[in-house]
């Protein structure tokens, strides 16, 4: 399965349909971006995917801590090892393109920079706002425009 950067401009506008709903292979799906959902076509299935190598469009970023799968608020929890020593994000679960459970690889369709840019992950915060700033964030960089930029 190829994996898209979703900033990348892609050659056909025809959308891939999956039960009827569009969107872009390796990109947003048709209507608005849902954080908190594996993409049916990623191959997540309901497997503890703790331990398995995360891999950003340029790069690894770490090792899955923890694997959520509760309805409408899936997410990882990836140490990021010595890339960025002594910190752990949370990536939520509408970021992973796809899962190669023989290679125990997880790949997401975000950069390197644009993890190490996401709001600071806090184990110990169970704040909503924080997964409404986190859900944001990485919303943001399914927009036309890319975050940062005058719009």
């Amino acid at each position: 399965m190829d994996r898209l950067d979703p900033g990348a401009a892609h050659a056909s506008p025809k959308p891939v349909t999956d039960d009827g709903q569009g969107g872009f292979a390796g990109g947003a799906p048709a209507g608005a971006f849902d954080p908190w959902r594996y993409r049916d076509e990623a191959g997540v299935t309901d497997a503890d995917l703790a331990g398995y190598k995360v891999e950003a469009t340029d790069g690894s970023i770490g090792k899955i801590d923890e694997a959520s799968h509760e309805v409408n608020a899936s997410y990882l929890v990836v140490d990021t090892g010595p890339w960025i020593f002594g910190r752990k994000v949370m990536l939520p679960a509408g970021t992973v393109n796809h899962v190669d459970h023989d290679a125990r690889t997880v790949s997401v369709d975000r950069s390197r920079d644009q993890v190490k840019a996401a709001p600071e992950y806090d184990e110990t915060d169970t704040d909503p706002a924080y997964r409404d700033r986190l859900g944001g964030y990485y919303d943001d960089t399914y927009a036309p425009v890319p975050p940062g930029t005058a719009r």
